[in-house]
């Protein structure tokens, strides 16, 4: 897969806050969004977080995330059939946090806004609770700073894991 814009190889600008210039990269990698790209992509984003030195825990809570993410694009964003997702994660010196970044030229949200992340009703009997509908509610809870953008025709989300802020801030 080639340059995907805004991704700063491609056509078009890196927008959005810069980077704190005491933050060290650990993964730039092309995924093909199909379920096999995925899991691919999330093994070696969890091998790199490793040899980056992220604890057990926190590398958990990453996989967790990117998962959730991950397969939002596949199945919302490229609905037809596989598209290019970009994923670049960097760990910032000073707190620890992981800046995490994904590129696609799938759909956009709707509206081009994140959902809201309601929790999903889960006082219905078992075999009446909803399939989905937990993602956006994880990923609000467990990542700080989403913030989502669409230049145009590629999405970018961005979110930090771990370090000073709290979870869902």
């Amino acid at each position: 897969m080639g340059p995907m814009p805004g991704d700063g190889r491609g056509p078009g600008p890196a927008t959005g806050p810069e980077r704190p210039a005491a933050a060290r990269s650990i993964l730039r990698l092309r995924i093909c969004g199909d379920p096999q790209g995925v899991r691919a992509g999330l093994a070696t984003a969890t091998a790199a977080l490793a040899a980056a030195g992220v604890d057990a825990a926190d590398a958990g809570i990453a996989e967790t995330v990117l998962a959730e993410v991950l397969n939002n694009i596949v199945e919302h964003a490229y609905p037809a059939g596989p598209g290019p997702i970009g994923l670049r994660l960097v760990r910032c010196d000073a707190t620890g946090a992981i800046e995490v970044t994904t590129l696609d030229l799938g759909a956009a949200m709707p509206g081009l806004t994140l959902p809201r992340g309601d929790p999903p009703r889960v006082e219905l009997p078992v075999e009446s609770l909803p399939e989905g509908g937990f993602g956006w509610f994880l990923i609000r809870h467990l990542a700080h700073g989403l913030a989502y953008r669409r230049r145009g025709h590629c999405n970018r989300l961005r979110f930090r894991l771990g370090g000073e802020a709290t979870a869902g801030g």
